[in-house]
């Protein structure tokens, strides 16, 4: 293990510490609990808070590692810490209490948030299975599952108390919550109708303006939230923000890529047909007749395997772009690795997308 994953596992596991505290100290009376009201508190919040918190199951993280931080346990490295080692330092340099303080609480605010989206886009989605493990509204019913994530979002601002990161907190929960709509929106049948007869140029505008606040919040969210308590300066700030959003439109571009590769969709592969909010879907719409079961005629499309190459090359450049925009703001190589150990648990999936899409097409 390297100097620098042994920083990078150290703080994850702070983070998961920080975490159980979390749950410890809302739990805590509940276990006591011996009146009816309490019981049914227990029941009705904090056992679904404590399941949608805790959940890990297939998320990418940094394996177990005997006599490191954490050995005994995955762990998941936050982005929230990078920006502190990159503008604090690293362990062995002086810490700032005061700042350390407000990123151990930012990123358990973080974790809360991103919980809490999971928690609601199951709901929106249908989905009842998440990470391996049945969606907390099909063990909680969605009513509580509904209440479990409003309560969350509201827990995390609550925690997160530096007024600068909580006003980046709720500026990224606002961008989430309209990506989310809009990508909602294409399943209806007026959305659908105008992505149908709009040129090409203008569904890949609605897919980015989409992708950019759905899926770019969540790389966005952590790191602004970071650099807003750290109070770093505005151009750093502009310049990792691009970033984030690149590597949130490479992380959809593989999301959406997936459902047509077997060897990395697994199960979900051919089902997300029913909506227009797939990129390939977009691209391929030109020729589509009025009425027509997308599965077949996309499927069938005679440049699907051309596509899939080109939008697989196209998650790979822009995850390499903003590789090379973070590595421009570190203030060391040490600070860069921290980065590129964060970003590639799931930053390799998309090399290697790329290189299974080529080996099918034969490129």
């Amino acid at each position: 293990m390297t100097g620098v994953e042994a920083v990078v596992r150290g703080d994850a596991a702070l983070l998961e510490d920080d975490l159980a505290e979390f749950l410890g100290s809302l739990t805590a009376s509940a276990r006591a609990a011996t009146s009816v009201y309490d019981a049914a508190l227990r029941r009705a919040l904090y056992e679904p808070v404590a399941d949608a918190v805790g959940s890990k199951v297939g998320q990418q993280a940094l394996p177990p590692t005997p006599g490191a931080p954490g050995g005994r346990a995955p762990l998941r490295p936050s982005m929230v810490y990078w920006a502190y080692r990159n503008y604090r330092g690293f362990p062995e340099e002086a810490e700032n209490a005061s700042d350390f303080a407000v990123i151990r609480r930012t990123a358990v605010a973080v974790r809360i948030l991103l919980k809490a989206a999971v928690a609601l886009d199951d709901i929106q989605d249908g989905s009842d299975v998440r990470y391996g493990e049945p969606a907390l509204h099909t063990t909680h019913g969605t009513p509580l599952a509904l209440n479990t994530g409003a309560w969350l979002i509201m827990s995390a601002l609550r925690h997160a108390a530096d007024p600068a990161v909580v006003d980046s907190l709720v500026r990224s929960v606002g961008a989430g919550l309209t990506g989310q709509a809009v990508d909602m929106s294409s399943r209806t049948a007026l959305t659908r109708a105008e992505l149908m007869s709009a040129p090409r140029a203008t569904r890949v505008d609605f897919w980015e303006s989409t992708a950019a606040l759905k899926t770019g919040t969540l790389f966005w969210m952590p790191l602004d939230a970071a650099v807003a308590g750290l109070r770093v300066v505005e151009d750093e700030r502009l310049a990792l923000d691009g970033a984030m959003r690149q590597l949130g439109l490479a992380s959809q571009l593989f999301n959406d890529l997936t459902d047509f590769v077997p060897e990395l969709g697994g199960a979900n592969t051919h089902e997300d047909f029913d909506g227009l909010g797939n990129r390939v879907l977009l691209e391929l719409l030109d020729d589509a007749p009025p009425g027509q079961d997308f599965k077949p005629y996309v499927l069938g499309h005679p440049r699907l395997e051309r596509m899939l190459l080109a939008l697989a090359e196209e998650a790979v450049a822009l995850k390499r772009a903003a590789k090379d925009a973070v590595h421009g703001v570190c203030r060391s190589e040490r600070s860069a690795g921290y980065f590129d150990v964060t970003i590639e648990r799931k930053g390799h999936l998309i090399d290697r997308l790329l290189t299974t899409v080529r080996q099918r097409s034969g490129a």
